[in-house]
């Protein structure tokens, strides 16, 4: 099998690439061994199959929480509504409880659903795979919700470095 060429730009010109897919933000959340909750701002998150169940997201290998979630078997991706930016921006950024005055419910598995989340996916952590400096997680879904509202609130969406929603053509 040929091997892949070298690549002809730096890691700001691929970043910046990158930056001009918009995505959706998700906060992947889960419980330690010791009970305490953890979660994570994600926007590496896509759907994998239908027939079973199937979505992926990826976590940096260097990430504080990753020993959690690669030996947790369960975890919840929750998808931010375009009201969460504070969800976002905390649970990127703070360092201690991020879970501190956040409304949540426990899961039928026992982890943690934001309430006013747009959906979530209440996934089993099916198989991991270490690619580059992340792990890539593929999770089964065994439960999956949406709020009522959902088309009239619509998603929390990054592009370009900036937070959006969207709105109908």
């Amino acid at each position: 099998m040929k091997r892949a060429a070298q690549p002809n730009f730096d890691a700001v010109a691929f970043r910046r690439a990158l930056g001009e897919f918009a995505t959706g933000v998700t906060v992947v959340t889960t419980c330690a061994p010791s009970g305490r909750l953890i979660g994570i701002t994600a926007s590496s998150f896509n759907s994998v199959s239908l027939s079973p169940p199937l979505v992926l997201w990826s976590l940096s290998s260097r990430s504080a929480s990753m020993p959690v979630f690669r030996t947790n078997s369960h975890y919840v991706v929750n998808v931010l509504a375009a009201s969460q930016l504070d969800l976002c921006k905390r649970f990127a950024t703070l360092k201690g409880d991020r879970f501190e005055g956040v409304a949540h419910a426990a899961g039928d598995s026992g982890m943690p659903v934001l309430d006013g989340a747009l959906a979530w996916f209440e996934c089993h952590n099916r198989s991991r795979y270490e690619e580059g400096d992340h792990v890539i997680f593929v999770g089964e879904v065994e439960r999956c919700g949406v709020r009522d509202d959902a088309r009239q609130v619509g998603p929390l969406v990054f592009q370009s470095g900036e937070f959006h929603t969207v709105k109908p053509l």
